[in-house]
Order: C-alpha cells, then structure tokens, then sequence
C-alpha cells in the first residue's frame, strides 16, 4: 500500500463535470531527483541567478564555460565546484596592487575545489526532500558542512539545471520518434495515391477518384494506432494542447481532411453501402431492445434475460456471418437502468470518443475514431457515423484484451429519444491482420429515453461473437457466461459514472454524508483528485497491450503479475521508476462482505503491512453516490516512526466494486481541502477489485428466521501494488524490488484470509 506507487500511459484525462475537460494541468512540478549517476557528457554550469539562464556576461565568463565541469551526485564520485576559488580568486585580487593584469585575474577564476563525497552525500539528501531550498536551509546546510552559502546555492542550480536538461532530452527524443513514424506514415500513403493506376486503361487517377488499396488500408488503421499513442505522449509533455497535432509535412491541409474527402467510401465500401449497413443495424439494436418472448426469455433462476438463439436467426435471418473464421461463441445480454444524467450529455459522451472512455475507465483500456464516415447534423450530429477501434479489459492482467474495429451510428429517434449502435464491419476486417480480429460487435448499443428532472431511461443490448480461446479457470466461468464484457457490466458502469458526476456537481450533499471539508471548491478538489486516482489504477493493472506482464510466483502460492515503466515528466505520479504488481485470489465471502471489509478505516491496520499495527482514523468523507460504499475518504495513519495521509476512494456497483487507495503529501492534500488545484499532487493507487466468481447463488437453507436466510457466493479479488523502486527514470529494475513486492502481496493476501477466517481457501 502506503508505498509510493504508480501506471502506464499518462493519458489525457477531460473533465467530464462542470465543463468537459478534466483539467490535469500538466504544468511541471519537480517530483523527487534521482541520486544515480547521469550517463550524460557534458553538464551546463549555473551561475547566480535562474536555472538555465547563466549568470553575467563578459569575456571572462565565456571562457568559464568552456570549461568542462562535472556535476556529480552520490555514486558518480566527487563533484568540483568553481564557487569555492570564486572567493578564493576574489580574495587573492583584493590583496593584489590593485592592478593584477586581466589575464593573471582569469587564470585566478579558473581553480576548482572539489566537493567532499559527504558534502555532496548531504545535499544530496536535501535536495530530495526539497530541490528548492530557502534562506534558512542553504545557511543551516553551508554551516554543517563548512560551505559558503553562495556554494549550496550555486550547487542546487546546477543540480536542477541537470536533471531539467535530462528530461528534455528524453522528452525531446520520444517526440521525434513518434513525429518521425507519422512522417514515413503519412509519405507512404501519399505515395500510394500518386501511384494509383486505372486497371483497365493503365492510365495514373486522380486523388479524389480512386479507390484505398489493401496496403493503404493496412497503413490507415496502422496510423490511427499510432496517432492514439501521440496524442497521450504529447498531453503528458504538454507540447500542444489535447487533439491539436503538429502537420507532419508542411503545406499540406489535405492530411487534416477525412478520407472521404479523396475517396467514395473506406477500405473499398461505398458511403451508400455503409449507411445501409448501420440502419439495418439500427432496426436489429431496436427490435432486440424492445421484443419480449420469444426472443428473451427470462432466467427463473437468477432473473438474467437470456436469448432465444433459434428465434434470432428466425428473426434477422439464418446467414452465417463468420464467413469462413474460426469457431465462435455468440454473448447477448440485455440490461434496462436509470441514469441521473441529461440527454444532451449522454449522448455527447457517446460521439466524442475520450469522454467514452472516461466514462468507462475500468472497461476500455484504449480507443480511437479511425474515420469519420459523417459527422452528422446540426450541433447534437444527428446521424453521425464513425469507424472505432476499442481495446476492453476486465481489471486483471489473467483475462486478455478484446480489440473491436466498429462502426458507431448515433440516430435521433424523437425529440425524447436517441439510439446509439455499434456493428462491425467484414470489409473493414479483411482488411486487418487477422490475428486481431479476435471479437466481432453483431448491432449492439442502446437506446437512451429522456425522463423528467435530468433523468434517462436507457436500455442496453451487447450482442458479440468471439473467437473461441483458453480462459484462466478462475475467470473461466465469468467470461464464458457473458457477465464479463455483458450488458449489465456496461449498465452498471454508466449509472456509476453519471451519478459520480451528479455529486460532484451537487451544492446540498447533506452534512451527515460528507464530514471534514468546510468549502464546496474544496470537496470538488477532492473528488476530481480521487478520480484521477482511480483512473490511474485502472490503466495500470489491465492486460492492455500497454504493458508487458511477467509471471511470478508468490510466497503463498499465487501467481503475480509484474510490469515496470518510466514516468519521465508526468507530474500527476512520482517520477523514475514505477514497479506494478498484480495478484488475483478467489476467496469464498460474499463480494460486498469483502468490499465493506477492505474499505473500513477501523479494520485497516488488520490488512495493510504499512500500518505497523498503528491506528487509522478518518479526517474526511465525501459521499459521491447514494450507496455509503461510494466515498472518498483522506485517512491519517499514525505508527511509532511517522504520519502518513491516505486518499482512498471505494466504489460499488451491481456488478463490481473498487477500493482504491495512495499516500499523499501531507502539505499538498491540505492546501486541496481548502479548495487547490490538484492536479499536481502526485499519487501512486494501489488497491483492489472485487468481483462476483459468477457462479450462481443457491440458499443455504430454507427458514422463516431471517438472520440465517442467504446466499454464499464467491469472490474473485484482484490486488495491485505500485511502488516507486527509483527516483531516476533511467534505473533498471532490481530483482530486490520483485521481491520486495512478492512479500508485499504475500503478506497482505495472508492478513485477509486471516481476518476473514478462510485460511484454507
């Protein structure tokens, strides 16, 4: 837990509240310095004044810079500072005839001492704490190590000097590549369309007259790809503003025009054929949103509408839609819920594309518009059409992704009603490699009813077919009954998500339910915090082809997970290097005891290692939903050695529930609760996730005692720990830090049997 932890990709996050954009400023704060050694050559020498910026000017000075001067930290030896002879020289100068010749005067300037290994030891040590030390530090600090305090000062210039100049550079050479690969994409293609060629005639065609060939079509979706990986690198450094991208080669407006600006359709497809496509897709989403029986019967048993197949093919025809591929398994589920969220909203968080994934974090880990088919009319765009790319996770790295090209229609149907549907399209997959084409999206999505006070009815039908593959046999049963990536995951989701937004916006959150935040900025600070949080851990422990999972053994037994990534200059998590260990149990209790267990700051010291056995209390709790399960809580942990501040965030649904938590600076989380900024707080989440083990839930017994009436169902725990294992992001990753994890999860999952009595799990 409480160790400092961290995930991939920092993506571009909008506020999806007050305006749509989540505003994660971006804007640097210096999150810890790395005391490693930097492989660089040469290391720019600061004089008084701001970082970077040197300090006078003249001749003399210019030749002080030519000097190679090395700026060293803890492991790279001693480090020579030019402000010790500075004074020395000056001395030396007064004590002159007063008219030493300027040559003598340079030769003066140029001696170095060096810095001792325990004074650089110490302000090293500083210098992590606090890069930007005031008066009071650099004179305590110059008195302990016998330093003049122009010498500290001088030194911590240089220090952050170097590390800001190690950063750029790698900043500046992920950007290239990345430019650098749109580059030879976008020249291919251009390439490709001049060649073009009539195949009756041989005569070279127009642009805008022919027709997408199949390696283009291969380098479209290979371009889209990419451009979904720049964009999160630019928003991360910050270079341009989300969804603005530098042209790739200059004075060519026709690479920000959609395809359908040169050709008749996409991958071969007529526009016209497209839109027949997506209204009869429409038609089918409408039916099956609506029909009864015979087409869903009702499950006596757990109340899950289960489709009647046969009466499917009777219905919308008995062609075979896999055209030749492997064997596939067909899902269907249908779910119908109320969300507290408007129309207009709902539907905009359909169309545009990063506020459908923040709306469901923990279930699509990547998306892209490839192509815009039609961009719809008027401002809601009626009757948009737009080709997708989706990745969908479940919250383990045991279950693989499912990537999903579609094409997505958004149709008004009456001034109360709008339909969303999603297909996918065969000219569209043969197009791709066929390894991908793993999960087939059959007319699914949902039909969204507007009702009075800002409330909407929304059925959801998810109709998939899906190659056939080997599932982890504790996921097994989940999966293969649909519950996983079903209807009633995606219902859920969304009525959390819209109700986390209705708090978030509320003025009247009634006293008893939100406690230890006095103004109505600052529980929004907290709230947008929490989410960024919870965010993070869902990127962070997924199978999504962001990361690359290796398998280790637990001291319990368990299989764990391991990952490890670099955050280079993301200020919303620690900088260095970021270890990610997942490990996921079955345990036999109940999904909501579990859930109701791990969120109790009164029963935290039972399971969490980093409280030493010290008491845990709760200064603040914002309820964000009508469940009590849904909170944000900042609890304070008090051991022997120290203080440390929790921020933990629990969520609960029918289908899933989260507790999710980070330690937090102290100083940083209290200038939130008075209303601050929070996007750079850092935080590293780790946490778990509940889900039920799918199996259906039998009686115990039969009685007319209440007390021992219930159900005995399973739960399958995912538990993440993220640790920061090294401040430089260019470390390796040590096999003590591995085992430092191992015994992390070890211990915790050991605590959480005990607690709950089921050792023999």
């Amino acid at each position: 837990m409480g160790v400092d932890m961290s995930n991939p990709p920092s993506s571009h996050t909008k506020d999806f509240f007050a305006s749509p954009a989540l505003s994660l400023s971006l804007a640097g704060i210096f999150r810890g310095a790395n005391n490693a050694p930097l492989a660089e050559g040469r290391a720019m020498e600061v004089e008084e004044g701001d970082e970077g910026s040197g300090g006078g000017g003249g001749e003399g000075e210019k030749e002080r810079r030519e000097e190679t001067v090395e700026i060293s930290s803890e492991n790279s030896g001693l480090m020579r500072s030019r402000s010790d002879d500075d004074f020395e020289g000056e001395g030396e100068h007064d004590d002159e005839d007063g008219g030493g010749d300027d040559k003598n005067k340079k030769k003066k300037r140029k001696k170095y001492h060096r810095h001792t290994a325990e004074q650089i030891r110490e302000m090293e040590a500083l210098f992590k704490e606090s890069p930007h030390p005031d008066e009071k530090q650099r004179q305590q600090l110059s008195k302990q190590l016998g330093l003049a305090p122009r010498q500290v000062k001088f030194w911590f210039q240089n220090r952050r000097t170097q590390i800001k100049a190690i950063q750029e550079r790698h900043e500046n050479s992920l950007l290239k590549t990345e430019m650098e690969k749109l580059r030879e994409e976008n020249k291919a293609m251009r390439e490709t369309i001049n060649k073009a060629c009539c195949p009756n005639c041989g005569m070279a065609t127009t642009s805008r007259d022919t027709a997408l060939t199949t390696e283009e079509q291969q380098l479209r979706i290979e371009n889209a790809k990419l451009k979904v990986e720049v964009e999160k690198l630019r928003t991360a450094l910050g270079k341009y503003p989300p969804g603005a991208a530098p042209s790739c080669s200059a004075g060519s407006e026709q690479e920000n025009r959609s395809s359908l600006d040169f050709y008749t359709g996409i991958f071969g497809l007529e526009k016209s054929r497209i839109m027949e496509i997506v209204n009869q897709a429409m038609e089918e989403l409408r039916k099956m949103a609506t029909a009864g029986e015979p087409l869903w019967i009702r499950s006596v048993e757990t109340g899950r509408e289960i489709l009647n197949y046969d009466e499917y093919m009777k219905e919308f025809g008995g062609e075979n839609q896999s055209n030749g591929r492997p064997k596939r398994s067909i899902e269907a589920s249908r779910e119908t819920g109320v969300v507290f969220v408007d129309l207009p909203r709902l539907v905009q968080s359909f169309i545009d594309v990063n506020q459908w994934k923040e709306m469901f974090p923990c279930l699509i880990s990547k998306a892209a518009t490839v192509d815009v088919i039609s961009n719809g009319e008027g401002p809601n765009r009626n009757g948009a059409v737009q080709l997708m790319f989706a990745e969908v996770q479940m919250l383990t790295p045991m279950v693989a992704t499912r990537e999903i090209y579609f094409v997505r229609y958004c149709k008004q149907l009456s001034a109360e009603q709008w339909a969303i549907v999603d297909v996918s399209v065969d000219k569209v997959e043969d197009n791709i490699d066929a390894s991908l084409v793993k999960c087939r999206k059959r007319p699914s999505g949902c039909i969204i009813e507007d009702k009075s006070n800002g409330h909407c009815k929304v059925t959801w039908v998810e109709h998939l077919e899906c190659q056939k593959s080997t599932v982890h046999t504790m996921y097994r049963t989940i999966v293969n009954s649909g519950l996983a990536f079903g209807a009633r995951h995606w219902m859920a989701t969304l009525q959390l998500q819209c109700e986390r937004i209705v708090f978030f916006m509320a003025t009247n959150v009634p006293t008893k339910d939100s406690t230890g935040v006095a103004t109505l900025a600052g529980r929004k600070s907290i709230l947008k915090l929490a989410q960024r949080m919870t965010w993070s851990f869902c990127r962070a422990i997924g199978a999504s082809s962001y990361h690359t999972w290796n398998k280790v053994t637990s001291k319990t037994g368990e299989d764990i997970r391991v990952s490890s990534r670099k955050n280079l200059n993301d200020p919303g998590e620690p900088l260095g290097v970021i270890l990610c260990a997942v490990s996921s149990v079955w345990l036999p209790v109940s999904p909501h005891v579990l859930f109701d267990f791990l969120r109790d700051d009164a029963r935290r010291n039972e399971w969490d290692i980093m409280s030493n056995g010290g008491t845990v209390q709760s200064i603040a709790n914002l309820a964000k939903g009508q469940d009590r399960g849904n909170a944000v809580a900042i609890q304070t942990m008090k051991s022997k050695e120290n203080t440390m501040w929790i921020l933990q965030d629990s969520c609960t649904n029918a289908y899933e529930s989260m507790v999710v938590y980070a330690a937090v600076d102290i100083s940083g989380m209290q200038s939130v609760i008075t209303g601050c900024d929070s996007s750079n707080i850092a935080v590293l989440p780790s946490g778990f996730s509940i889900l039920p083990d799918g199996l259906e839930s039998r009686p115990l017994v039969i009685t007319s005692r209440q007390e021992e009436k219930g159900t005995e169902g399973g739960s399958l725990l995912t538990m993440a720990f993220q640790i920061l294992t090294n401040t430089s992001p260019t470390a390796k990753l040590t096999m003590e830090s591995v085992e430092s994890v191992n015994t992390l999860i070890s211990c915790t999952l050991r605590n959480i049997k005990t607690s709950l009595q089921c050792e023999d799990s």
